[in-house]
């Protein structure tokens, strides 16, 4: 498996689902919208412009509206966290609060074309962002910030737990994407369509420091082949 969540790979893990975890990239997320930005929120943190994008939608400030995968994905668990992080419980004080908080249930490239097409905030991750940038009138307003940061880990599904893992082959590929030919190839993917990598690859020691705090990351010594 591949995820990008890390508080619900840690519920498969302690559940004793999946195995044998390793990250081995980053990228961010972003929060895009209109240029013309209603809410104010451009440089703010996540957490403050996701509290001014409710306050302003819940007292239906003018051209205010968020758009929201809310499709139970790894984005959609980013984006609860940012409201948790912003002081709202996701469930009571922001679903169904207003016409300004709009749920698509599809997948991010499905969303980011809901929000232009409304001229609404979304969170997006910076690969299907930069995919979907030609089409798009969002522009990129808030950047940085702990809570944008977006790790990648695989981990291996427990055969204990399903009989038909193959483990070996799953481990074999934990080493391939690990190793330092494949982190190489992910860190330069996308330099030559977006003028800019798609994700950064981890090493030892930063991968297992703040913000990235991986249980296990691999330092790619080992080159192995799929």
């Amino acid at each position: 498996m591949l995820v990008h969540s890390p508080g619900l790979e840690q519920e498969f893990i302690d559940q004793g689902y999946g195995i044998n975890p390793h990250c081995f990239a980053y990228n961010n997320f972003l929060i895009v919208g209109p240029d013309s930005d209603p809410a104010k929120i451009k440089n703010m943190t996540p957490e403050e412009a996701f509290k001014t994008i409710a306050i302003a939608g819940m007292n239906d400030t003018p051209g205010v509206a968020f758009v929201s995968r809310g499709d139970n994905s790894g984005t959609h668990n980013r984006e609860q966290q940012i409201w948790k992080a912003a002081g709202y419980n996701y469930t009571t004080d922001i679903q169904d609060s207003g016409d300004w908080y709009v749920e698509t249930g599809s997948g991010m490239g499905e969303t980011l074309t809901i929000a232009n097409q409304k001229e609404a905030y979304t969170l997006s991750d910076i690969g299907t962002y930069l995919a979907f940038k030609s089409q798009l009138n969002l522009v990129q307003l808030v950047t940085e910030g702990g809570e944008l940061m977006n790790r990648y880990s695989a981990i291996a599904v427990n055969p204990e737990k399903n009989p038909n893992v193959n483990i070996d082959e799953a481990n074999r590929f934990i080493d391939w994407i690990t190793s330092n030919e494949t982190k190489e190839f992910i860190g330069n993917f996308g330099v030559a369509e977006f003028g800019q990598p798609l994700f950064v690859p981890l090493y030892p020691p930063e991968c297992s420091q703040p913000p990235f705090n991986c249980t296990t990351c691999s330092s790619g010594e080992v080159n192995a082949t799929a």
